[in-house]
């Protein structure tokens, strides 16, 4: 059982630091091709948390290693509705609010809503790929539901940490953060590149 639970630490350690590494360099890709904006790193966490939502709720009973950390809750209900607010939240503010007064924004956003964005698409993907494989394979995973998940609220993290920037940072300084300036981006970026870190060790 020690060797073949180490086996599992091991493998699920490979595929977070795989996880971690497409990410960054895909998010790297759309900042050198103007492509990316606070909305994309928000809603990209979204569609994170609702595809685990979804895949765990169809996989999680195949799973024998698949840990559940709240036994008495396993509908998605709550989960769901959760997610609708937020939803509503991000696209309405970052979407479309934050960034009214600049067409090229609301373009890259509108773009990022709609699936027409390469690396946003490919990046999903990989994250619903990524969560499949764990459960295929039977590796050790942390599985929630309800409305106030640990993953919701590294999600409520990124929706203040967004808000700050975009309300603090982007818009006392228009003529730096421009999906065209790299270093801006950088900047931009930097947080959530942090956050997705810790998402990425809080899933598992």
């Amino acid at each position: 059982m020690n060797k073949t639970n180490a086996f599992l630490n091991h493998a699920l350690v490979h595929t977070q630091k795989w996880n971690i590494f497409i990410f960054n360099v895909l998010t790297i890709l759309s900042v050198l091709n103007g492509q990316t904006t606070v909305f994309y790193l928000i809603y990209f966490f979204w569609w994170n948390e609702v595809l685990r939502i979804i895949i765990d709720k169809l996989f999680y009973k195949r799973n024998p290693y698949a840990i559940l950390l709240n036994p008495n809750n396993v509908g998605i209900f709550a989960s769901i509705i959760q997610m609708g607010i937020y939803f509503v939240f991000i696209v309405v503010f970052f979407g479309f609010l934050a960034n009214w007064n600049n067409t090229e924004l609301l373009m890259i956003n509108m773009n990022i809503l709609f699936f027409q964005n390469l690396f946003f698409n490919i990046n999903l993907i990989l994250v619903a790929a990524e969560r499949i494989y764990l459960h295929k394979f039977r590796l050790l995973l942390k599985v929630s539901f309800g409305s106030f998940t640990p993953n919701m609220i590294v999600l409520h993290i990124s929706i203040i940490l967004g808000a700050v920037i975009m309300l603090f940072v982007v818009r006392n300084f228009p003529d730096v953060f421009t999906p065209t300036n790299f270093w801006g981006s950088v900047i931009i970026i930097l947080p959530f590149l942090l956050l997705k870190l810790f998402i990425s060790h809080s899933h598992y």
